[in-house]
């Protein structure tokens, strides 16, 4: 459970920039550039918000429209195989290219984003790219997806012009997924704790108060807690059905369910064309599992680092607070679609509190490196 323990994120292979400091330094400009939108206000920053865990606190993300899930933080996103609640995307890149189109986030379209990069980053995106393809004769606005008049430009684009496009839009994935390589989880008390339980420190053995190191006693016993929320930043990376009301009844969210022949057809995933990784990198990809009844109504499993400076909770922001989470965990409710893995609990209110209390101690400070 000790951030010390985290190992550096795996090395992507469809992505041979994610490393390199041009690349990570063109992708936190982008990140922050709201001309990367169709309003021109929004940008990966308007819901990644760094002055609030890199999240919104907002139960759905609001970009250019509405979307129906909640905002997750990208700190620390290189150590999962999968990427948004329900595991659509399956590298860094390719997760932030989704808003980038998406009608309700950024809602631009794929040739708005390459003359972008054509007039204000063409320096940067070289450095780490390569020639940036002439784009002068080309429409303003073009996408293989987006408005109908959007998809009629892109057809009538030769289809070598439509895949240097693509690939300048690629690249700016990749260039985002090396500037968030860089943001990791710091030291929360917690770990400190930790550290005092295995030296000795007596000092180091109060950072807890008795509240907090029954809640600690709780999560990691009775409450069950460590089955998924495992290891340094406390999630095991899978799936999980566990019974969370629908945020609309009448339409519940499939989950993961949805998700798998999404990523299948991704022209982004590690076996795309715009991948580095070659055939036998990409195993997570070609052994996914996608026949699994368990995953309908399955969501990932989100990490518990600075969860409490994070709320609401949920894939849909349906529980209001900590206690809210903890309270329908031990209620466990029956699913609305699927099975839930969930058994009821029996934990007194004041072992509600204690838990709800010890999950505030997994905060600390969000460390950016090596970006200037």
């Amino acid at each position: 459970m000790h951030i010390a323990q985290l190992p550096p994120a795996p090395n992507d292979p469809s992505n041979l920039v994610e490393n390199t400091p041009a690349a990570a330094a063109l992708g936190k400009k982008l990140f922050f550039d709201r001309r990367f939108s169709s309003n021109q206000a929004v940008s990966c920053a308007s819901c990644h918000d760094p002055d609030k865990q890199f999240q919104d606190g907002r139960p759905v993300g609001t970009g250019v429209g509405t979307s129906a899930r909640r905002t997750m933080p990208v700190v620390a996103a290189g150590h999962s195989p999968w990427l948004f609640w329900d595991g659509r995307k399956d590298s860094v890149w390719s997760q932030a290219l989704g808003p980038l189109e998406d009608a309700a986030e950024h809602g631009g379209n794929r040739l708005q984003y390459a003359h972008l990069m054509a007039t204000h980053y063409r320096r940067d995106y070289e450095a780490s790219f390569g020639k940036l393809p002439e784009l002068a004769d080309l429409p303003r606005d073009a996408s293989p997806l987006g408005s109908r008049a959007e998809k009629m430009a892109w057809n009538a684009i030769v289809p070598k012009t439509q895949d240097n496009v693509s690939r300048i839009f690629a690249n700016m994935g990749k260039a985002l997924a090396a500037y968030q390589k860089t943001l990791q989880y710091g030291a929360a008390r917690l770990d400190r704790y930790i550290d005092g339980v295995q030296s000795g420190d007596i000092a180091a053995l109060q950072i807890l108060n008795p509240q907090e190191k029954n809640g600690l006693r709780i999560f990691i016993g009775r409450g069950e807690c460590i089955t998924c929320h495992n290891g340094p930043l406390l999630t095991d990376q899978h799936f999980h059905n566990t019974g969370v009301p629908s945020r609309n009844p009448e339409q519940p969210d499939i989950g993961r369910g949805g998700a798998t022949a999404k990523v299948l057809q991704d022209e982004f995933n590690c076996l795309g064309r715009y991948s580095d990784a070659k055939p036998e990198h990409c195993q997570e990809l070609r052994f996914m599992a996608t026949d699994d009844p368990h995953l309908a109504g399955a969501f990932k499993t989100p990490a518990l680092r600075n969860v409490a400076l994070r709320s609401p909770y949920m894939h849909a922001g349906q529980l209001a607070s900590l206690t809210d989470v903890v309270r329908h965990y031990v209620k466990a409710p029956a699913a609305v679609l699927g099975h839930s893995e969930r058994q009821p609990m029996n934990l007194s209110e004041t072992e509600i509190r204690d838990l709800a209390a010890f999950l505030a101690t997994l905060s600390g400070q969000i460390v950016e490196s090596g970006v200037k």
